[in-house]
């Protein structure tokens, strides 16, 4: 039998249907029941195979590694692989969350303010997913409202079940067949117990229900924690876990479970007892040097013959020539304590590492590629007051931000990266206050500023985007995603991306403000960038410093382990002075 789902006139799946080879008699699997039909409808084969990860007993457990990790195990077997981040919460998207309280905003190429996670799955996988891929609960409400006003129900009370899990469903099924992927990494993001993820949950429930149980896997994230006191391995939190995810319909195939040391085997056999999932299927998932070690890990404990296994592949080759470039960059990610270069990050979200995650991890693919250890200290620009301690450091780095809150200890910052000679890498806010830095220190063109931080600044070096003047909703609504960006010849710009032309993601709301660009080139810092038709400048530098690199745009977003993103590498190659 072949399975495949109908499609209706309207883009929506209605059902999940067998269809023999013998005739054109529709079985619908509704309670047991059969409703034979014709209806008016197209085919669509499901071929894909779904993997959904959840999570116990507390947030911050890594399903995202996990989910990234298994994605990569299959993509190294030769497998067409993408995740999806599902996000239960009411943003539309994360454009307007507080990075000190959900981590970054991570953007795509195609101009999408996603969770955090979608990073580590591009940094994992070495390709870009698309906006698509992280659902939340707005998009989805928003989307079923829409049909209900166009009477797209027919007259139905719109209900949590189907509605809301149809619209769901659909989404997911639809990034499957459009891509045509061979298997579909899903995470669903919170706590299983949470209120706001029972819609999901019971989606992928009626997923695994219509895809059969060689269609749907379920990997659950939990927690066994030591006790300093009693020196033994916990069980009861994963217990309790996947007795809560068993209690809403779903029994998982595997357990992954966080641990500082490896599981014992007794614990293991324990876990196994009481979760109804076999041993061999248990798990370890205990820390490592580094996050991209993990795939190893569960390699190593046979997750992907049980994968293969439970999905009716058995014998399909699950190694392929990749394995050996895959663990050559994971092992140069680590073991470089040699060779330490400390930067100073100075921003405005510090007090998260995950604020700022795809810069620190930008910064450590550019170290690994050069052999160089990378240590990185946070610093909060709304408290610094002594700047002399910035001279300890090998280089300064300050990522992108918004608003009044730690500028002037940025601009000071930015300053004092130029006046002492120490490499300097300004990214997007960094960039803008840095100009500002240059423009009051050097120009001396007295209350320089940017309009964001200052409405009513006389010389306006940083000022609103055109387009925006317009603008009055803040979600979704700066300068996103990939831009074309022109280089200058003979510039230090083009010495580090090594061509004229290159194509980078966007964050924005302001820009330079094009009437101060000849005084500033006229006292030697140049724009050796711009994008859109020169109307945006993208990349400042200053010739006769050391290193001293503003961008307008976020290279973080592009870089990926073994494959640094280049002004990256540049920076801390003159940060450990081999520029």
């Amino acid at each position: 039998m072949q399975r495949q789902t109908i499609i209706s006139k309207s883009g929506r799946t209605k059902k999940t249907c067998r269809i023999t080879e013998l005739t054109n008699i529709f079985y619908f699997n509704y309670h047991d029941r059969q409703n034979i039909q014709k209806p008016d409808a197209c085919f669509i084969n499901v071929q894909t195979k779904f993997i959904f990860v959840t999570g116990g007993v507390m947030s911050g457990l890594g399903k995202g590694v996990t989910t990234s990790s298994i994605a990569k195990l299959l993509q190294l077997a030769d497998q067409k692989v993408s995740c999806i981040k599902i996000d239960p919460y009411l943003n539309y998207d994360a454009g307007t969350m507080n990075p000190v309280a959900h981590g970054e905003v991570f953007v795509t190429e195609d101009g999408g303010e996603c969770d955090m996670d979608i990073g580590n799955y591009e940094r994992f996988l070495n390709q870009n997913i698309p906006k698509s891929h992280n659902i939340t609960t707005a998009q989805v409400y928003s989307s079923v409202i829409e049909a209900e006003r166009k009477g797209e129900y027919l007259g139905a009370c719109v209900q949590i079940i189907p509605h809301v899990t149809d619209e769901i469903k659909n989404r997911i099924k639809k990034i499957a067949e459009d891509e045509k992927l061979d298997f579909l990494i899903v995470e669903c993001g919170g706590t299983v117990g949470d209120i706001e993820s029972l819609p999901f949950l019971e989606a992928l429930r009626q997923i695994r229900v219509e895809e059969g149980p060689q269609g749907v896997i379920f990997v659950h994230v939990t927690l066994a924690p030591s006790l300093d006191v009693v020196g033994e391995q916990k069980t009861k939190p994963t217990q309790h876990s996947a007795q809560e995810l068993r209690r809403i319909g779903i029994q998982p195939d595997f357990l992954a479970v966080r641990c500082s040391s490896p599981l014992e085997e007794k614990t293991k056999k324990k876990i196994a007892m009481f979760t109804n999932v076999t041993t061999k299927d248990v798990l370890s998932c205990h820390d490592a040097k580094s996050i991209f070690e993990v795939p190893q890990i569960l390699y190593d404990q046979g997750i992907m013959d049980s994968i293969f296994t439970k999905f009716g592949k058995v014998g399909m080759v699950n190694t392929s020539a990749n394995w050996d470039e895959w663990n050559k960059i994971a092992k140069n990610m680590v073991n470089h304590e040699d060779h330490k270069v400390k930067i100073a990050m100075v921003g405005k979200y510090v007090t998260l590492a995950d604020s700022y995650v795809s810069v620190n991890h930008a910064l450590k693919h550019a170290g690994a590629q050069l052999g160089k250890s990378i240590d990185i200290d946070w610093i909060d620009s709304e408290s610094i007051t002594d700047y002399d301690t910035l001279s300890n450091y090998d280089g300064i780095l300050v990522p992108g931000g918004f608003g009044i809150r730690g500028s002037e200890g940025i601009i000071q910052t930015a300053n004092f990266a130029r006046e002492k000679n120490i490499p300097y890498l300004g990214i997007c806010f960094g960039f803008q206050l840095a100009a500002i830095a240059f423009a009051r220190n050097v120009l001396n063109l007295e209350d320089s500023n940017s309009t964001e931080i200052k409405p009513d600044s006389k010389n306006p070096v940083v000022d609103l985007l055109p387009e925006q003047q317009s603008v009055s909703d803040m979600g979704g609504s700066l300068r996103l995603g990939a831009n074309n960006i022109l280089i200058k010849e003979n510039s230090k710009a083009e010495k580090i991306y090594n061509s004229k032309l290159i194509s980078k993601r966007h964050r924005h709301r302001y820009e330079i403000n094009a009437k101060y660009i000849p005084e500033f080139e006229k006292n030697g810092l140049i724009f050796s960038a711009n994008s859109d038709d020169h109307k945006r400048m993208e990349i400042l530098e200053i010739p006769n410093h050391k290193f001293y690199l503003g961008v307008q745009f976020h290279p973080e977003f592009n870089s990926r382990p073994g494959f640094p993103e280049e002004s990256f590498v540049s920076f801390i190659k003159a940060a450990s002075e081999e520029y």
